[in-house]
């Protein structure tokens, strides 16, 4: 085992003894935000800037560290676009093989652009969307906002000179706002934060965000997918790409989502979402209590946020099942995270 190794199985420990000591604790939760008392983890591959852990169906929040800070979160900003395009379809019965047009302004983006893509070259809407959720790609997400966004303004949304990007990352505001995320202000599809004003958003709006998506059998379809191929349109004739996801916990400890994130500025991002088999238990009476088993984990600005999701996850599910199992006692609401009702 080499020196960086080492370093990092000690980091990755400290962390787990870190949020175990967090989770423990009797402190008050702190207000605003849902959000338990703690100390940073330390550094090493274990430095993270905030996180939170949240029981999917009950909103507990197993264990949490700054989830109210305000934070650039980079690509995890294409939850909401994807859920805001994936919504716009049902609403409108829109089938997502429709082709969509890549704008002039993704050329203006900055950043990677894996697929080559340019102005003009025409993919569907499911395709972007593999694109945007699995693979990243900041191309893709401005042509999904570009074509949706275009589509409700000649639906009479939004007003005049309003570009139908800018029309998009409104409804993402306004998702985000109907969902509780009221710490959250998305400037563009993509999350690039080379940009004024900054985007931002919180460890616990995106924990909100990523419960919303995958409670909609769509996005999770999406963003359990380890690659796919997909083809676009363009001059020359059509082309094929293979984009793989670019979440590398995928498939491990039963983790099938959500979304990374990565920038200078956001540092390391990971939301993540992993299922086990509901407990059953006969009750007294002889009827039978299903209890369902789902965990989300949010990670912004860690060095290592695949090592620190990881460990987070392992972390909540003892202590989701310790809270189970004493009978899910709630001594104060803020142990829950706020969301709208279903």
């Amino acid at each position: 085992m080499t020196t960086t190794q080492r370093l990092r199985g000690a980091a990755l420990a400290a962390l787990c003894a870190l949020a175990a000591a967090t989770v423990n604790s009797c402190s008050p939760l702190t207000r605003p935000g849902n959000l338990e008392a703690g100390a940073a983890p330390a550094g090493g591959g274990g430095e993270v800037g905030a996180y939170i852990v949240v029981d999917f169906h009950s909103k507990k929040i197993l264990s949490a560290h700054n989830a109210g800070a305000r934070r650039q979160v980079a690509s995890l900003t294409k939850i909401a676009t994807a859920m805001v395009a994936l919504d716009w379809a049902e609403a409108t019965g829109t089938d997502l093989g429709q082709l969509a047009v890549v704008p002039e302004s993704a050329a203006a983006i900055g950043g990677p652009n894996q697929m080559g893509l340019r102005p003009g070259d025409r993919i569907s809407l499911r395709d972007a969307l593999y694109c945007a959720v699995i693979g990243s790609d900041n191309w893709a997400a401005e042509t999904v906002a570009n074509h949706v966004g275009r589509d409700l303004l000649a639906r009479g949304r939004g007003r005049l000179r309003t570009s139908p990007v800018g029309q998009f990352v409104k409804e993402m505001n306004n998702l985000a706002e109907a969902q509780g995320a009221r710490g959250t202000r998305f400037v563009n599809p993509h999350g690039m934060d080379n940009v004024r004003p900054e985007p931002h958003s919180t460890a616990a709006d995106i924990a909100r965000l990523s419960i919303y998506a995958m409670g909609k059998p769509g996005f999770t379809f999406f963003c359990s997918q380890r690659e796919r191929t997909v083809t676009v349109q363009t001059a020359a004739g059509q082309r094929e790409f293979t984009i793989k996801n670019t979440n590398q916990l995928l498939g491990t400890d039963g983790i099938d989502g959500v979304k990374t994130g990565l920038t200078t500025k956001a540092g390391g991002c990971l939301a993540t979402s992993a299922g086990k088999r509901p407990i059953v238990a006969e009750l007294p009476d002889g009827r039978t209590k299903v209890t369902p088993r789902r965990l989300v984990v949010v990670v912004l600005g860690a060095r290592d946020r695949f090592g620190v999701s990881r460990s987070l996850m392992a972390r909540g599910w003892e202590k989701f099942d310790a809270w189970n199992a004493s009978g899910r006692v709630i001594r104060d609401p803020d142990e829950i995270l706020s969301m709208p009702k279903e």
